[in-house]
């Protein structure tokens, strides 16, 4: 059964840190985080995994502001987190990451094998950030 609480700002930030630091381990597992800090003309890991935890506040906060009359409960910020995993798995690793590093959209090649693992990493921690959120606004 959905209770009735109203997500917090303070939540969403909440929420995209534990999801951005979850996503973040698997993307420097994978060698991602120096691709991420090439976004703002460097390479280094550290500057990489910073550049990825403000960008999963920033997205935490738009969460909020996008679903906060949706969500009420754990089914539904469930489905909303899973949604919105999946919208900045296409703004983020197919438009907008691409478009930064000169490679182009990436709507091509959205189904190999590194685009899948980033799907599957943007819904975990769409997911996480959600479910968190709700339960740091309560």
């Amino acid at each position: 059964m959905e209770n009735h609480t109203h997500l917090t700002l303070a939540g969403g930030i909440i929420g995209g840190l534990v999801g951005g630091i979850l996503f973040g381990i698997v993307m420097f597992m994978m060698g991602m985080m120096p691709m991420i800090a090439m976004m703002i003309g460097s390479e280094s890991v550290v500057i990489g995994g910073i550049l990825h935890l403000i960008i999963s506040a920033l997205t935490g906060a738009l969460f909020v502001l996008a679903f906060a009359k949706r969500v009420h409960g754990l089914s539904s910020a469930t489905m909303y987190g899973a949604i919105y995993g999946v919208i900045w798995w296409v703004l983020g690793a197919l438009i907008i990451m691409p478009v930064i590093l000169g490679m182009g959209v990436q709507f091509a090649s959205m189904f190999d094998q590194m685009r899948l693992m980033s799907l599957m990493g943007h819904l975990v921690f769409g997911v996480v950030l959600a479910i968190t959120a709700l339960k740091v606004s309560k």
